[in-house]
């Protein structure tokens, strides 16, 4: 799980994005992800399959941080190993996080090894969905430009980014300010 959660927290993609994660999207020597599907619950079917992302928007090309980077080589090898473990029993879904037979992964799964691993490390209980939150919350107090945490995100447009974090941003304007009166005085 170590690259899930790490690939989660370095890019602020959604659960659904990362559990429909296929090695042809990931490009390691560019340090790119592409989102081009989802696994999203059929809830007349009562399971999990995968569809391509709802807009545009979320159809997307992520760059990686270098610990995202060094965290799928990893996942790589692991992977590598528990195919030829399990020879023809593997189902090749060219998933990057799939279950222990190759398939997709439950988010049920995932929500409780999270918990557990919360819990091991004296951590508060969180939900997935707040590891989003955090990498935003990270970006945008790095003074990422939101337009581009926007985009990493893949929300339509700049003003739900702005509207959801925008209590990350009221120093801002002082710094605007100060870039201002740089610009002004000299």
């Amino acid at each position: 799980m170590e690259a899930l959660f790490t690939l989660a927290l370095a890019t602020g993609m959604r659960q659904g994005e990362l559990l429909g994660l296929r090695w042809r999207d990931v490009d390691l020597d560019a340090e790119v992800v592409r989102v081009r599907q989802a696994l999203t619950h059929d809830p007349t079917a009562h399971t999990y399959r995968f569809k391509e992302p709802k807009t545009k928007h979320s159809r997307r090309q992520i760059a990686l941080a270098a610990p995202a980077t060094q965290a799928l080589k990893r996942q790589r090898i692991v992977q590598a190993e528990q195919r030829l473990k399990l020879g023809e029993a593997w189902l090749d879904q060219d998933l990057v996080f799939p279950n222990e037979g190759g398939g997709s992964l439950s988010p049920r799964t995932v929500h409780h090894r999270l918990v557990r691993l919360l819990k091991q490390a004296g951590l508060p209980r969180i939900r997935f969905h707040d590891l989003r939150h955090t990498a935003a919350t990270l970006l945008l107090g790095a003074r990422v430009n939101p337009k581009v945490v926007s985009e990493m995100l893949g929300h339509a447009n700049i003003a739900i980014t702005l509207d959801i974090y925008s209590h990350v941003l009221p120093d801002m304007q002082q710094d605007a300010a100060a870039a201002m009166s740089t610009v002004l005085i000299g």
